[in-house]
C-alpha cells in the first residue's frame, strides 16, 4: 500500500520543517509549498490525499485558495491553520469546505491526529455556500477565543441544540447571535428570552402561549415566544431558572417539535432551533433534582464554554479599541500603564464590566489619554468576593467540618485528602479546556508533561491511560 500524500502550504520555514519531519516519520509522502500559487502547481501535477493550509500567505491567502485547491486535489480534505484567526476566519474555513481548523500554536500530535481523521472521513465534510456576515461583535485573538470561534463555526450550520456556558458578562448572547447569523435560519427571527425576567407564574404562558379564557385575565389568545420564533432561533438565557413543571413541556417541544398552549386541547407544530445559556452548574442542578436530566441532555447536544475575561487578558487591548470605537471616541489613547492596569484587574463582571469601565473612563478623560485613575473601582474592591477568596473560605469551612467530625482526636492526613479534592477536578477541567491535549494542559498548569502524567495516574485506570497515549 503506497503512503498517503500530504501537501503542507505554509511560508514559515520552521513550521513547515517541523511538520514535514513529523509526517515523514509517520510514513507520509510530504510536499511543501510556501505560497498558494506553488501549492497549485504541486496539486496539478501529482495526487494529493490531504492538505495543511495556512491562512496568511504571500500573494493569495489560504482562504481564497481553498476552493481551487479542493478542485485540484479532487476534494481532498483541507486542514486550515492560522495564528491570526477570528470568528469570520473560522466560519469561512468551515463553509469553504475545510475539514478542520487548527489555531496556532498547536502540538504536532494535534496535526497528526487531524490528518488521520481527515483521511478516514473524506466524504463527510458538509459545506454551505451561504454568504458570510463579517459584522460579528465577538472580539478576541487569544487561544481560548480561537477555540470558541472554531466551535461556533462547526455547529452553526446544523440545527442541533447548543448550550452556552460561562460567567455572567462573558458574552453568551453574542455567541447565540453568531450561531444564528451563520446558520441556515439567518433570514428568520432570532428571539432572545431572559427567563429570570419573566413572571414566575406566567413562564408557561409566555413560552407556549395560551388560548382565550385559559385563565383569569386571558381575554384573548396569545402566541407564545416559541411560536413567535417560528422558522428561526430562540435563545433561552438563564436556563436554570425554568420551573420544573415547564421543563416537561419544553422537553416535548424538543422531542416532538410541537407546543401545547395553556388551555389548549391540541398541540401545534413548530419549527424552531433552541439555543440556551447559563452561568450556573446545570449538572449540579440535575443532581439536586432542580433540573430534569433528560432535558439537560437534549439541550446540551453541543456545548460552547466562554472563558472568563481574566483567563484571556491578552484580548483586553483589542476589546478596549473595539468598545472605544463603538462609543464614538476618536483617536483614543490608552497609555501603556493603563493596559497593564486593566490586565491585572479581577474583572468579576467580565467583558460587560470592561465595557462599562471603559465608557466611564472615556467620559472622565475628556478626549485626552485614558489613564488608570480614570477608571471606576474594581467590582471586587467594593466588597464582592473574588474567586480565590471564595476558595479560601470553602477550605476554611472544610477544615472546620473535618475537625468537628474527628472530635477530640483531631483530623488526620488533611493535606493528602485536600489534594485529592482539588487535583482531580483541576486536572479534568484543564484537560477539558484543552480537548485532552496533555502538552497544552501541562503548559496551563506550569508542569512538566511527565509530572502531569504521574498526577493523572493517581486517578485514572491504566487502560484509560493507554488509550490516550
Amino acid at each position: 500500500m503506497s503512503p498517503k500524500s500530504l501537501l503542507i502550504v505554509d511560508d514559515e520555514e520552521a513550521i513547515s520543517w517541523a511538520l514535514r519531519k513529523a509526517f515523514e516519520r509517520a510514513g507520509y509522502q510530504v510536499s511543501v509549498a510556501a505560497s498558494a500559487e506553488a501549492a497549485f502547481e504541486i496539486a496539478a501535477r501529482q495526487p494529493i490525499d490531504v492538505v495543511i493550509l495556512d491562512v496568511r500567505l504571500p500573494g493569495m491567502d489560504g482562504l481564497s485558495a481553498l476552493g481551487k485547491l479542493r478542485k485540484l486535489t479532487r476534494e481532498a480534505p483541507i486542514i486550515i491553520v492560522t495564528a491570526h484567526g477570528n470568528l469570520s476566519t473560522a466560519v469561512k474555513a468551515v463553509e469553504g469546505g475545510a475539514f478542520e481548523y487548527l489555531p496556532k500554536p498547536f502540538d504536532l500530535s494535534e496535526a497528526l491526529d487531524a490528518v488521520a481523521r481527515a483521511l478516514k472521513s473524506r466524504s463527510t465534510v458538509e459545506t454551505t455556500t451561504a454568504p458570510i456576515d463579517d459584522g460579528e461583535e465577538i472580539v478576541g485573538r487569544s487561544l481560548p477565543m480561537q477555540a470558541v470561534f472554531k466551535r461556533i463555526a462547526l455547529v452553526a450550520p446544523h440545527d442541533a441544540c447548543v448550550l452556552i456556558t460561562g460567567e455572567s458578562g462573558s458574552g453568551k448572547e453574542l455567541v447565540a447571535r453568531a450561531l444564528h447569523r451563520h446558520s441556515l435560519r439567518r433570514d428568520k427571527p432570532f428571539l432572545p428570552v431572559h427567563i429570570a425576567a419573566l413572571n414566575p407564574n406566567l413562564v408557561e404562558s409566555e413560552l407556549f402561549g395560551h388560548i382565550k379564557g385559559a385563565f383569569t385575565g386571558a381575554a384573548q389568545a396569545k402566541p407564545g415566544l416559541l411560536a413567535l420564533a417560528e422558522g428561526g432561533t430562540i435563545f433561552l438565557d438563564e436556563l436554570a431558572d425554568i420551573p420544573l413543571p415547564v421543563q416537561a413541556k419544553l422537553l416535548r417541544v424538543l422531542e416532538h417539535q410541537e407546543v401545547m398552549p395553556v388551555g389548549a386541547s391540541q398541540p401545534s407544530r413548530i419549527n424552531v432551533r433552541i439555543l440556551s445559556a447559563t452561568h450556573q452548574d446545570l449538572s449540579q442542578a440535575v443532581r439536586a433534582g432542580q433540573f430534569r436530566h433528560d432535558l439537560f441532555f437534549r439541550l446540551n447536544v453541543f456545548e460552547i464554554h466562554l472563558p472568563a475575561l481574566r483567563d484571556r487578558v491578552e484580548d483586553i487591548p483589542q476589546l478596549s479599541d473595539h468598545f472605544l470605537r463603538r462609543f464614538g471616541v476618536k483617536n483614543a489613547i490608552l497609555a501603556p500603564e493603563t493596559i497593564a492596569s486593566l490586565q491585572t484587574r479581577p474583572w468579576t463582571g467580565n467583558v460587560r464590566e470592561l465595557r462599562n469601565a471603559l465608557e466611564h473612563a472615556a467620559i472622565v478623560a475628556r478626549g485626552g489619554p485614558i489613564l488608570p485613575e480614570h477608571f471606576p473601582p474594581s467590582v471586587s474592591a467594593g466588597g464582592a468576593e473574588t474567586l480565590p477568596q471564595r476558595i479560601a473560605d470553602l477550605i476554611q469551612e472544610w477544615v472546620r467540618e473535618k475537625a468537628k467530625a474527628a472530635g477530640d482526636s483531631g483530623p488526620a492526613n488533611l493535606y493528602d485528602e485536600m489534594l485529592k479534592c482539588v487535583e482531580l477536578p483541576l486536572l479534568d477541567e484543564v484537560l477539558r479546556h484543552q480537548n485532552g491535549n496533555r502538552l497544552a494542559a501541562a503548559r496551563w498548569l506550569g508542569l512538566a508533561r511527565a509530572t502531569l502524567r504521574k498526577m493523572i495516574q493517581k486517578y485514572r485506570p491504566p487502560e484509560e491511560l493507554e488509550d490516550e497515549d
